[in-house]
């Protein structure tokens, strides 16, 4: 694989993650606006939106049978033109089996596209020798970013799903199709790339690999749960501020109906900030490092909203935990690529239920506490599940995690 072959992979692929971060939000903000459309009721919404989760972790489960037998750059490209035909089916449908139908195949379509998309991003990154896996996510929360603002436009100028979501699918599909020419899989075995050239000394031992790399232990759920479980906490953290902020501002911190949407987009830019120097921060001072500093941080955050006595000191608490989830859930699927380099296309496959797993777990959770005990006491529940976190930060290690500023692994050739 030549150095120009993994930068135009590495480019491709972060074109990838960030179109999946405008349809993702593209779907997620515009809830209500389905729900008017296709007549669901408060009672039924919650069913269609357990449903997506839990079909995308179905696709991942299948993606891992899949991937035995054609490239993941094979399944991702196709999958994710059919998230955006999904989502444009959402806007376009009139009749409640038509959503239904919609949903459940983007929730499949998601469940493959996020296995695939982060097992190319594993082994892109052993390919390169060095972290690079954080910018991928930083990439798809820009796209998040940008799809929640094209959501927000779509809201005030009162435009139909279909007039909003028409335009974005025309512009993404294509490139998305053109994008995915340049899939790059960095494979191999040795410090091989995936057309068997160079890459570097020890680069098979480094940021994890592909199915086809040699050594490394067997696929075990025994010795992948720790990340299993740091995924789901990761998510459950993630789920309870974008499921939960806007109530919490409103009801127990009295501010505005304005000022309480301002803390998840608050939350949205520390995260994509911190996941774009995340890399930097892994080559400086190792990924257990970085992920132990990222969960105080984050559980510091849910401390200070917790006790907030008012709406900017819970704004300070919200930019604190998007500074520190940011890096977790990048890092768990690098540390499983390490863990696994004979077989980190399983074992990325399999991690990547947990996701849904937080985000089913997640939502539910602090609303019951808070319903039955205070919202304020339900902060300290995903606080405590991050904290544990640091339990578990060993398996983020030890050395091979630590890439560049002084810890990369020699290399034959920069990949830029």
């Amino acid at each position: 694989m030549t150095d120009a072959g993994l930068r135009h992979g590495r480019t491709s692929l972060g074109l990838s993650f960030g179109v999946q971060g405008v349809a993702f939000a593209l779907l997620v903000t515009r809830i209500p606006a389905i729900q008017d459309q296709y007549g669901i009721s408060d009672g039924l919404l919650p069913v269609f939106l357990a449903a997506v989760p839990i079909l995308a972790g179905a696709g991942s489960v299948a993606t891992e049978k899949v991937v035995a037998r054609v490239r993941p750059s094979v399944v991702l490209r196709w999958a994710q033109p059919l998230v955006l035909l999904a989502l444009l089916g959402v806007g376009a449908g009139r009749e409640l089996w038509h959503v239904a139908v919609a949903l459940g195949v983007f929730g499949l379509a998601v469940g493959a596209l996020d296995a695939s998309m982060n097992m190319l991003g594993v082994s892109l990154q052993r390919a390169y020798g060095r972290s690079i896996m954080t910018g991928f996510h930083a990439a798809f929360s820009l796209g998040g970013i940008a799809g929640a603002s094209l959501a927000w436009a779509g809201a005030r100028w009162e435009l139909s799903l279909l007039a909003s979501y028409l335009p974005v699918v025309a512009v993404l599909l294509p490139a998305a199709l053109v994008g995915s020419r340049w899939y790059t899989e960095g494979k191999g075995v040795a410090g091989k790339g995936a057309e068997g050239t160079q890459v570097g000394a020890g680069a098979g031992a480094g940021a994890g690999g592909g199915s086809g790399s040699a050594g490394g232990a067997a696929l075990s759920f025994k010795l992948l749960l720790p990340l299993c479980l740091i995924m789901t906490f990761a998510y459950i953290g993630d789920s309870t501020v974008s499921n939960w902020s806007a109530k919490y501002f409103q009801d127990v911190l009295g501010s505005s109906e304005q000022l309480a949407t301002v803390p998840y987009n608050v939350y949205m830019v520390t995260t994509l900030l911190g996941r774009a120097v995340g890399d930097l921060g892994v080559r400086r001072f190792g990924a257990v490092a970085v992920v132990r500093g990222g969960s105080l941080l984050a559980a510091g955050g849910f401390a200070v909203v917790a006790v907030a006595p008012g709406a900017w000191v819970g704004m300070l608490g919200f930019t604190m935990l998007g500074f520190g989830l940011c890096v977790i859930v990048p890092q768990t699927f690098a540390a499983a690529g390490r863990m696994f380099p004979g077989d980190s296309d399983a074992a990325v496959a399999r991690l990547n239920i947990f996701n849904y797993v937080g985000f089913l777990v997640g939502s539910p959770l602090v609303g019951a506490l808070g319903d039955a005990w205070s919202y304020r006491g339900a902060m300290l529940v995903p606080m405590v599940l991050v904290l544990a976190t640091l339990v578990y930060a060993r398996a983020f290690g030890p050395e091979p995690a630590r890439y560049g500023g002084g810890h990369e692994r020699p290399r034959t050739a920069d990949v830029g």
